[in-house]
């Protein structure tokens, strides 16, 4: 054993400890960190504007700020971008993490000092917390990759401004820069494929042991190995034992991904994002990801069906079920307030408080009423493909709308790693599943509203092709599950294939 997995033994154990404290502690945190809040939001162009002075309980605070994306927060932002302090929170931000939005175009969103240890120390905390339960510390003995954008950095108002993986880039302690794969000069490539290319050259004869990113791009690196070396990941890295995972749902992609290493390893799911680190699976073991009760952020939620109401129910965790569809609103040492970001989540304990992702509050169909939301849609296509023996690569469903009673559909477009021998048979199999699991969806089946879901195999790659043709393939970006107009369907043309 090497001095570093020999050091992070007791490490892992001081970080479980910590996690356990606020596993049992997360209401009395959630607390803590709204009154911290307030008071530095106080002294803020957003506080004074919003009277936090005469603001003590959370239900006051309810009723002084009203839940905003981020066209809401865009007149201070451009404050803090032309120059201004203490907007939003303290000072100036330490970094403007730079995302796209579907309607907002370029998004800059604030990081602090205060907030950076959220974004960092979440993920090293997932690592820990799962490398204590199953015993191994050996991932520190090789090299890790995160599959992310570039770490350059441009300055917007004076403020470095840059993808969120390579601001956290930056802060990699010296102490694991020498595990650090891909180099820095391979990460600053912005085309994925010669970028990808690279990776594999710098990693092909290397002693991978952890490897981190989003599963359709983690994809593409193994078929990318596979292809150079003749070889399963696994065996082409004997020591590989942690795959790190977010962005998107890992089940379409898990049984493709294991596939290609050739044997069961940890995966780890993280649930990050530029607005901040909201949770972590802390147990291969227990189901769904551990909230991120105490690290800067203060949450909120609001029934999903009450989300676009002009004054929705907005509760604290102490409220929350077990079961129920939550739009997640965070308020944040970065500066963001009563901010919804746009996804809703579900928790599956609240002893602790775990959650799993549901799926985007835009991000539905409900072109004919039906309310489908991605994870009944993604439990549909799995089930029906465990069962058949299909491995999915990639997927989204649009509306096919018609004037005529009868005649309107889901348009299911499937890139499939092996194609079922019966595609009717199967569509027919994802869509009881479908009507199982969404009574309204059901209905209009039932009422000859909507004809049984069809689908359209993508050819292979064609997901691939599509992202690069609208130059947006590889790093953090991620093709949407679930649409309510045409336009991904429609532009998907040209890959699609007949059957």
């Amino acid at each position: 054993m090497k001095f570093k997995s020999f050091l992070a033994k007791p490490f892992a154990a001081y970080v479980v400890k910590q996690v356990k404290k606020s596993m049992q502690n997360a209401v009395p945190d959630q607390e803590a960190i709204f009154r911290d809040l307030l008071k530095t939001g106080a002294n803020t162009q957003f506080g004074r504007d919003h009277h936090f002075d005469s603001v003590k309980t959370p239900e006051e605070y309810r009723q002084a700020v009203p839940l905003r994306d981020y066209e809401g927060f865009r007149p201070y932002i451009d404050m803090i971008k032309e120059g201004k302090h203490n907007i939003l929170w303290k000072g100036v931000p330490m970094y403007f993490a730079k995302t796209s939005g579907t309607t907002s175009g370029i998004k800059y969103i604030p990081i602090s000092k205060e907030s950076m240890p959220n974004h960092f120390n979440s993920g090293r905390n997932a690592v820990f917390c799962n490398m204590a339960e199953i015993g191994s510390s050996n991932i520190f003995d090789g090299k890790m990759i995160f599959l992310s954008g570039s770490p350059e950095l441009e300055r917007i108002g004076g403020i470095p401004t840059g993808r969120l993986s390579g601001i956290v880039n930056h802060q990699i302690p010296s102490y694991l820069r020498t595990n650090q794969l891909p180099s820095y000069e391979t990460n600053c490539i912005d085309d994925w494929e010669t970028k990808l290319d690279r990776i594999v050259e710098e990693t092909i004869n290397r002693n991978m042991t952890l490897i981190s990113g989003i599963p359709p791009w983690m994809q593409m690196y193994f078929d990318r190995l596979i292809e150079r070396s003749g070889k399963k990941v696994g065996e082409l890295f004997p020591d590989f034992s942690v795959l790190v995972h977010g962005g998107v749902n890992f089940e379409p992609y898990k049984a493709k991904l294991f596939e290609s290493i050739g044997r069961k390893i940890a995966a780890i799911e993280t649930y990050p994002a530029s607005e901040g680190f909201f949770a972590f699976q802390d147990s291969q073991e227990a189901e769904g990801l551990l909230l991120n009760t105490n690290s800067g952020i203060y949450f909120e939620f609001v029934p999903a069906e009450e989300i676009f109401l002009p004054n929705p129910k907005r509760i604290g965790l102490q409220d929350v079920k077990v079961g129920q569809n939550y739009a997640i609103i965070i308020n944040s040492n970065a500066g963001l307030w009563s901010y919804n970001i746009g996804d809703t989540v579900k928790f599956v304990s609240t002893d602790p408080y775990r959650i799993v992702v549901s799926g985007r509050i835009k991000h539905f169909i409900s072109a004919f009423g039906e309310h489908v939301i991605g994870e009944e849609v993604e439990y549909s296509l799995m089930k029906a493909a465990t069962e058949a023996g299909v491995h999915i690569t990639e997927f989204t469903v649009a509306p096919m709308i018609s004037q005529d009673k009868g005649k309107s559909y889901h348009e299911w477009l499937i890139e499939f790693d092996n194609r079922p021998e019966d595609i009717s048979a199967f569509a027919e199999q994802v869509n009881a599943n479908l009507r199982k699991k969404n009574i309204y969806y059901d209905d209009l089946i039932t009422g000859n509203i909507l004809l049984p879901l069809r689908i359209t195999p993508v050819r292979k790659n064609g997901f691939i092709d599509y992202m690069k043709s609208i130059g947006k393939l590889g790093g953090q970006n991620k093709v949407p599950r679930l649409s309510n107009d045409r336009a991904l369907a429609d532009a998907l043309t040209p890959w699609k294939e007949e059957f």
